[in-house]
């Protein structure tokens, strides 16, 4: 799959809908070495398929089969949304982001109006909070990043990008055991995004699918389909603290083979 700057390209993977298609959903992965493959486990893309939906997953760039990485993974999320709009056809399109997949993500929904639902699963409100919390060893490094690049802080803080999603319905899941993704930010992202959200008892980081896999697929199923209908246009906030040149906009009411 071809990147957006024309610089290499990025593993990815589509499963259709072994019928009639009701969406297509862009899978993203969190910060592991497996990439894409984390979905080959936990029967999202089974039950995605089930329901009607097409899926779309991506290596993250220096994951897997993609090249290595040019900035920001945004810009990933952003040709990945690329891909699943060629290939849809027309049809709604959603993502289900993982941790950090879900983390790049709401730097892409916060200025892109074409996607319908998402559904976000052990998502920090801020990478280096998350990393404040669960690697504390670094912690100095993480004071001087804050310190020295402030703008770049506060564009990365998702608090300011959730008021400004472009879903017509979103949802977030997380664990009440997340060292790194406290239920009180789940609820605040929630909160902001006016989205649902549900805390799995006793779940550690990324720990929800496999304790209560049934109830994290239905909220996303069930969030997908209220974004397909119809939605009154809510007003139009701003995400702010945003650097030049990285616009932000309003929010807005079987088989698989390589996607090339």
């Amino acid at each position: 799959m071809p990147r957006l700057d024309g610089r290499g390209s990025l593993a990815a993977t589509w499963y259709e809908a072994p019928g009639p298609a009701r969406g297509a959903v862009l899978l993203l992965h969190p910060w592991l070495h497996w990439g894409k493959s984390y979905f080959y486990r936990g029967g999202r893309i089974e039950a995605l398929r089930a329901a009607g939906y097409h899926a779309l997953t991506l290596d993250f760039a220096g994951f897997g089969g993609s090249g290595p990485p040019h900035g920001l993974h945004d810009r990933e999320v952003a040709a990945g949304l690329a891909k699943l709009r060629e290939l849809a056809d027309g049809l709604p399109l959603h993502v289900w982001g993982v941790s950090s997949g879900g983390f790049w993500a709401h730097l892409v929904l916060s200025r892109t109006d074409f996607v319908a639902g998402a559904m976000f699963e052990d998502v920090s409100p801020h990478l280096l909070e998350w990393s404040w919390r669960v690697l504390p060893r670094w912690r100095p490094g993480y004071l001087f990043l804050r310190c020295s690049f402030p703008r770049v802080y506060r564009f990365l803080d998702l608090r300011r990008h959730a008021p400004a999603l472009q879903v017509a319905a979103a949802a977030y899941v997380s664990g009440s055991e997340d060292l790194g993704v406290r239920p009180v930010d789940t609820r605040n992202l929630a909160e902001r995004a006016g989205a649902r959200h549900r805390i799995i008892r006793g779940a550690p980081h990324l720990a929800a699918i496999k304790i209560a896999g049934e109830e994290v697929i239905d909220l996303a199923l069930q969030t997908f389909a209220s974004a397909e209908r119809p939605h009154p246009a809510p007003a139009v906030p701003t995400a702010l603290g945003v650097p030049p040149g990285l616009p932000v906009a309003g929010r807005r009411a079987g088989t698989s083979r390589p996607a090339r």
